[in-house]
C-alpha cells in the first residue's frame, strides 16, 4: 500500500488512488484521493477528490488501495458508500 501512495506521490500529475475507507464511526466509504504526504501515527494526508479538500487518513482503515490515472477523473467526485 505505501508503495502505492508514494508512487501517486511522487507523480501526482498522472496518478490519484482509489480506495475503500472505514471511517472512526464504522461509515465505509470509497474515495478517490491525491496522497501529499504520510503523517506520524501511520496517518496520510491527502486531497479527497471526493470531498474537495485535504483529509487525513489512517492507513490501516484502507483497503482495496489501486493506483489510477488521474486524467479519468475530475472533482468532484461523488463520494459514495464502499462496495457501490
Amino acid at each position: 500500500m505505501r508503495s502505492t501512495l508514494s508512487r501517486a506521490m511522487q507523480d501526482s500529475d498522472r496518478f490519484v488512488v482509489e480506495l475503500d475507507y472505514c471511517d472512526s464511526k464504522g461509515e465505509a466509504t470509497h474515495r478517490v484521493i491525491s496522497p501529499i504526504r504520510f503523517l506520524p501515527g501511520n496517518r496520510l494526508l491527502a486531497l479527497c477528490l471526493c470531498r474537495e479538500e485535504p483529509r487525513q487518513f489512517h492507513l490501516n482503515r484502507c483497503s482495496n488501495v489501486k493506483l489510477r490515472r488521474a486524467e479519468q477523473f475530475v472533482m468532484p467526485l461523488m463520494l459514495t458508500a464502499a462496495g457501490e
